[in-house]
């Protein structure tokens, strides 16, 4: 009898252990995915700076960036989209974000895209990185490109709390926006 008790309690034992060391997988605990995400945030920045030299401007006034490399989204009357991501503070990734969307309605497709949210003051940095999960809204402005392959941030873009650049789109889905896309800090 209590030979079978302390079999049982070795089982349990192993088994919290087991399961703590499938959770800490999940999470990202000892997995290199922070390091790719960095170097995927690094060539985006570097395609970005080059493509669209004003953005530098954008990001030298900013106390923060969010920068998405990859978001795939696709829809065939529902719709959805996925990317992860980095959170850079003065050039230093500070946390890893998760982007998740969903849509219904007419559209067909799919598209992959990049972006990267410029925080422009203290306070919507700090309301992004305190909220439990942060959405996307219409108070984001954008900066969209003109002439050519230049883009523009006037005076009102400049001055919105968040300001979004768009770019890179490839795919079958005309347009690319992130209202409604919701943020989670994730452990890659």
């Amino acid at each position: 009898m209590e030979k079978n008790r302390l079999s049982r309690r070795g089982f349990i034992i192993a088994a919290g252990g087991a399961s703590m060391s499938l959770a800490a997988c999940a999470n990202g605990v000892g997995s290199r995915s922070g390091e790719r995400i960095d170097a995927r945030v690094d060539s985006t920045l570097d395609y970005l700076y080059n493509r669209y030299p004003g953005t530098r401007e954008l990001a030298a006034k900013s106390t923060g960036q969010l920068i998405m490399p990859l978001v795939t989204e696709a829809g065939f009357g529902l719709g959805g989209a996925y990317g992860r991501g980095a959170l850079r503070i003065n050039d230093a990734t500070v946390d890893y974000y998760l982007l998740t969307q969903a849509s219904a309605g007419l559209q067909i497709g799919a598209q992959q895209f990049a972006h990267v949210l410029f925080f422009m003051t203290d306070q919507a940095l700090q309301d992004f990185r305190s909220a439990a999960g942060w959405v996307a809204s219409a108070d984001i402005k954008y900066a969209f490109q003109t002439d050519g392959d230049r883009l523009t941030a006037d005076t009102i873009t400049a001055s919105s709390p968040v300001v979004a650049v768009v770019f890179g789109q490839a795919g079958l889905i005309a347009g690319a926006s992130i209202e409604g896309a919701k943020y989670t800090r994730i452990i890659p």
